[in-house]
């Protein structure tokens, strides 16, 4: 429909050219850059706090994800001090927090405030107990109580409640802290049995409020009261993302911005009008690894071959024959069983090759100057959207430089 509208238009293009990312011989440079790149060590396999879109039910970028400000509800509820002498056991002490999402309470692995608060330095290294964490016996699950200069001492009570399963800020925290990561939702977003038999299977919406619920029957509530927030959403589904710690396959990129950010400042490439070039430094300063597996049905999958069950021994390769030859030269048999990876390469990796796999790109590198490959790429001029300077653009430039 697009290239149709495009010849009504009268564009001059030779349509003989025509691609999709998806053909055979694009497919085969999709391939080609993944090994690569793993062979230089920018491509791994890694736990992680990625965006989870719980409608696409996978993965999304930084860059597919929203922000809105929305009115939600802030929520206060007592945190009680535990019993020093009996695990488990409440006391009459307890300490006021507040949270945007009550739902995650069953994730807290500790609560967290600023070594110079003087409300709750006499709290420090104590323990706290998990509202509605019933471990049997009439016990509750505790939690520590730590102090770091992260936390914000005017917002909210001043103590934090750290949920490295759930929260990003909370990721980096529960890292530098050595604490339980806890995933307590399903990847539809309904909760697991982490969340005790009342919640399992609800949405996390639902739970968040017969959570609340029982908790104030409990006598742990304190308030709730409106307040503004900026919610993550998907850009495709629009729905809430929830930020899960998941197992995905991710870009290197710290070395490959630098790259595209200097290309812009020495000169080499123009982004006309100049006002964009904010946008490019802004993206590239303040880069992040790129996750770069999607869990959908359509896409290029990954070329990583599992060697029988296992989840943790694979074989990068550009195809299954490659994958066997070098299963075998690691040292297995010929018999031996490999499982391709079931995920999907991120749309924007294979169309971020485009400038180069169009022309020829592996199949006519290093031959003679008559060649498409050595006769139009690099390029000199390219037409696009200033909504995908970094989707799109940036990603070319990284991969060009990276690969060509």
């Amino acid at each position: 429909a697009i290239t149709s509208q495009l010849r009504s238009l009268g564009a001059s293009a030779d349509w003989t050219r025509e691609r999709f990312t998806m053909d055979p011989a694009l497919s085969v440079g999709v391939s080609e850059a993944f090994v690569r790149l793993h062979e230089k060590g920018l491509v791994y396999r890694g736990t992680y706090m990625v965006n989870w879109s719980p409608g696409l039910m996978t993965a999304v970028s930084d860059l597919e994800v929203e922000y809105s400000e929305e009115e939600g509800k802030l929520y206060y509820f007592k945190y009680v001090v535990e019993d020093e002498e009996e695990e488990g056991k409440a006391t009459e002490e307890f300490l006021a927090v507040a949270t945007t999402r009550p739902e995650t309470i069953f994730g807290d692995t500790a609560v967290c405030v600023n070594p110079e608060d003087e409300r709750y330095g006499h709290l420090i290294g104590k323990r706290v107990l998990v509202p509605m964490s019933d471990i049997g016996d009439g016990k509750a699950r505790s939690i520590p109580i730590i102090a770091d200069e992260y936390v914000d001492m005017e917002f909210g009570t001043g103590a934090l409640k750290i949920t490295p399963g759930h929260d990003p800020n909370d990721y980096e925290l529960g890292k530098k802290y050595d604490l339980e990561i806890m995933n307590v939702m399903n990847k539809d977003a309904t909760m697991n049995e982490k969340c005790g038999e009342p919640y399992v299977g609800l949405d996390r919406f639902e739970a968040r409020e017969k959570l609340w619920s029982d908790m104030e029957e409990a006598g742990l509530v304190i308030k709730a009261e409106p307040h503004m927030q900026r919610v993550p959403r998907s850009q495709r589904g629009g729905e809430i993302i929830e930020p899960l710690v998941s197992k995905q396959w991710f870009v290197k990129t710290e070395g490959m911005g630098a790259k595209a950010l200097a290309a812009v400042k020495d000169g080499d490439i123009t982004i006309v009008p100049s006002r964009f070039e904010k946008v490019w430094y802004g993206w590239l300063t303040d880069i992040r690894d790129w996750c770069i597996s999607r869990q959908l049905w359509w896409g290029h999958r990954i070329p990583v071959w599992y060697v029988d069950e296992s989840e943790e021994e694979y074989i990068v390769a550009r195809n299954a024959e490659e994958a066997k030859v070098k299963a075998i030269e690691a040292g297995h048999s010929a018999d031996i069983v490999l499982r391709q990876e079931d995920d999907v390469l991120d749309t924007w990796f294979s169309s971020g090759l485009w400038p180069f796999a169009t022309v020829g790109w592996p199949q006519d590198e290093g031959k003679d100057a008559s060649t498409d490959l050595a006769r139009f790429y690099p390029g000199t001029c390219l037409e696009t959207g200033y909504d995908i300077l970094f989707f799109w653009v940036a990603r070319m430039v990284m991969l060009g430089i990276e690969l060509t």
